[in-house]
């Protein structure tokens, strides 16, 4: 039996792709709510694939509950935040799993931490929690990093070809975890240490963080003199060696917006490209706020009550809202103390955030100004209701005309 601990974003499709292959899975959450609500059959988020991955899983019979369970092996997919003052990670979550692990495992279990985690973190507050319990890791204990590598939109197609990397102390406990997933993962599962398999997880998401961080430059530096930063990138990208991404108004997610801090964090004064990366980045939705100052002020606009942010999402065709640009905006207004502005997101079904909207012809008739935050096919299909509005387009997808770009 497998017991995943944490039925998030990354926990439950994990849950589900091992059940529907045959294995025999509980899922395990502290959180009631969410349990109840997979027990009921229904799905706690909207991804594409999962209906079905679900209904193959509940057939082959997974269990849902608040309860850990006795076996030999753990998947631990748990929230890993960080200070952000110091953006040294919070292992919290990851050591009272374990701590709970280790009151009901049998001598001898795997405890599988799939959470992203800064490299050293297992060496620095994982190892020294489980010695200080009481248990020597390698007998009683076996410890295994196995990041994740999913995004949302297609988690379910890239957990199963993506490649894998199981970071271990021993290869023998590596092999037989690689076996466990061998089950679902058609990619390549790479066999290394836990460190190694720490800091790349963390790199590949930097690596991502810094090339956006450059693709915003850009936008800022072009906006400056008036130039269209799209069209200098379309032309740049025709180089054979060159692939400029496109802009946009921030980063969010749980993953690119927080894994490159981890290493600003634990190697200050040497990360310098990741720390002046993260701060263009982070800096993006302050430059949208001003870009709909400037805006409003070009159309003769003085009631902020009129504008209205369409997305909370951080990416499209989700209803993930986590690190969001737009959460990132609203938040930067309200330390200015001033109202937030309109809100509407069609994925996003229950409100988060003050004055947020459920539906679309409602919000659209109290706003003059729509600033397209993300690029739901929602929105595309839709772009033409928004004639006679004020448009600022962040996310390059309105070809209305006078619309306003990054």
């Amino acid at each position: 039996m497998i017991n995943v601990i944490g039925l998030g974003y990354i926990g439950l499709p994990t849950a589900l792709m091992l059940a529907s292959k045959g294995a025999q899975v509980v899922g395990t959450d502290y959180n009631k709510e969410l349990v109840a609500t997979l027990k009921k059959g229904e799905l706690t988020f909207e991804e594409k694939g999962m209906p079905e991955l679900f209904k193959k899983a509940l057939e082959k019979g997974i269990v849902f509950t608040t309860e850990y369970q006795k076996t030999d092996i753990y998947i631990i997919a748990v929230p890993t935040p960080y200070d952000k003052v110091s953006k040294k990670i919070d292992a919290s979550y990851v050591n009272k799993a374990i701590e709970t692990v280790l009151e009901v495992c049998p001598k001898g279990a795997t405890v599988v931490i799939e959470s992203t985690v800064s490299p050293g973190t297992i060496d620095r507050h994982v190892r020294p929690f489980i010695n200080k319990k009481g248990y020597v890791i390698g007998e009683d204990i076996h410890i295994v990093h196995a990041p994740e590598r999913i995004i949302p939109g297609n988690m379910v197609y890239e957990l199963e070809y993506n490649s894998r990397t199981i970071g271990a102390d021993s290869m023998e406990i590596a092999e037989k975890v690689k076996a466990v997933y061998e089950t679902f993962c058609k990619g390549e599962i790479i066999l290394t240490d836990i460190r190694t398999a720490e800091m790349t997880k963390v790199v590949e998401n930097t690596f991502r963080d810094i090339n956006i961080a450059f693709a915003n430059e850009l936008a800022q530096i072009c906006r400056s003199d008036n130039m269209d930063v799209y069209k200098i990138i379309e032309i740049a990208n025709k180089h054979p060696r060159v692939n400029i991404l496109t802009p946009g108004p921030g980063v969010g997610g749980h993953c690119i917006s927080v894994d490159p801090w981890f290493l600003v964090g634990d190697y200050p004064g040497l990360a310098n490209i990741i720390l002046a990366a993260r701060k263009i980045n982070d800096s993006m939705p302050e430059f949208v706020l001003s870009r709909i100052n400037d805006i409003m002020k070009e159309n003769n606009m003085t009631d902020l009550s009129r504008v209205g942010l369409y997305g909370l999402t951080y990416k499209e065709n989700v209803d993930d809202t986590r690190e969001s640009p737009t959460l990132q905006l609203l938040e930067s207004m309200e330390k200015h103390l001033a109202e937030p502005l309109k809100v509407y997101d069609p994925w996003v079904k229950r409100n988060i955030v003050e004055h947020q909207y459920q539906d679309f012809d409602k919000f659209l008739n109290d706003v003059d100004l729509v600033v397209i935050m993300v690029a739901h096919k929602h929105i595309k299909d839709n772009m033409n209701r928004l004639k006679g509005k004020i448009v600022y387009d962040t996310k390059n997808v309105c070809d209305l005309e006078g619309t306003y770009k990054l």
